[in-house]
């Protein structure tokens, strides 16, 4: 080959290649960097919207409540002297709302009502990564009274230190309840010691309300422990 020819082949080869790195600068960079925009965003999609679904069923377990009692006003009268006696079922339930043991039939004096119960609440963290153990609050019905008498001289539901008997009948209890209830009082009084088994709390709570001839009123349990009372719909 000729040295002119040689030149212009040189300078060809020399354009051809600029050419290729402009384009490749110019055109094909962009674009990579574009696609590797887009895939860090669609990562970061990934995350945020897995984090959010895992914050979304954090929440429903906060919140989740189970029907736990249903308190049937089967009676309202007044007596002799003028006071007003209602007479109610209290019916325990399991965690379906299956109704759990006998059914308790009551007279009681007044139409404000009572229930008193005992309650193991446990840290968020179980509940929240619903834990078998200890992903929801422990409930045991004390006592059912009125605003006309003292609370100790309440009707007994359940025996403390002992099973509630709605958990007893669901299924065998672990010795790790078994030790809550029968240390119930020991335990409220020691918080490290109760911290030690994840319990944030142990202490007794009581709902109330105000019945109405031939209403039923539900009484639900959240899984961190929130009693609450309502009329059924």
């Amino acid at each position: 080959m000729s040295v002119p020819r040689l030149f212009w082949f040189l300078l060809f080869v020399a354009a051809s290649a600029g050419g290729v790195y402009l384009a490749d600068r110019l055109v094909l960079a962009p674009g990579r960097a574009h696609q590797r925009e887009l895939a860090e965003r669609d990562a970061q999609i990934r995350v945020l919207s897995e984090r959010n679904q895992a914050l979304e069923a954090a929440v429903r377990l906060l919140r989740h409540t189970e029907r736990r009692a249903r308190l049937v006003v089967l009676d309202q009268a007044r007596g002799p002297e003028g006071q007003l006696r209602s007479r109610v079922r209290f019916t325990e339930l399991n965690a379906q709302g299956d109704i759990v043991g006998e059914p308790r039939e009551l007279s009681l004096d007044g139409d404000e009502i009572y229930v008193d119960a005992l309650v193991i609440k446990f840290e968020d963290t179980f509940v929240t990564a619903g834990d078998a153990l200890k992903g929801k609050a422990l409930l045991l019905f004390r006592r059912i009274f009125t605003d006309r008498g003292r609370p100790a001289d309440g009707e007994v539901l359940d025996r403390e230190g002992q099973i509630p008997q709605s958990y007893a009948a669901e299924r065998a209890p672990t010795a790790f309840e078994r030790e809550l209830w029968a240390r119930f009082w020991e335990l409220a009084n020691d918080s490290e010691e109760a911290q030690r088994r994840g319990v944030r709390a142990l202490h007794g709570e009581a709902v109330s309300t105000r019945l109405r001839k031939d209403r039923a009123y539900t009484i639900t349990l959240r899984s961190t422990g929130e009693l609450t009372i309502q009329p059924t719909q």
